[in-house]
């Protein structure tokens, strides 16, 4: 089933928080790709809003950048 324009939006938003966190801590992203040991073009989808990255991958950016996976969903916080 595609996905729709809501949800859409709130994969492009999930992907901005990544971003935000991302930058905080002084990563680029072909360097959290790494840590992620994940192709850096899957990390450019996320952080896009392209796809819809599993729960796993949301646990493992969250570990790796040292946040609670909370913090990746909190879509109204301003990281």
């Amino acid at each position: 089933m595609p996905i729709t324009n809501e949800e859409r939006e709130y994969l492009k938003f999930l992907g901005e928080n990544i971003i935000k966190i991302r930058k905080k801590n002084n990563l680029k992203q072909e360097e959290l790709s790494d840590l992620l040991d994940i192709d850096d073009g899957s990390l450019r989808r996320i952080e896009s809003g392209r796809t819809n990255p599993t729960t796993i991958t949301l646990l493992r950016i969250a570990n790796v950048l040292k946040i609670s996976i909370k913090e990746i969903f909190d879509l109204k916080k301003d990281i």
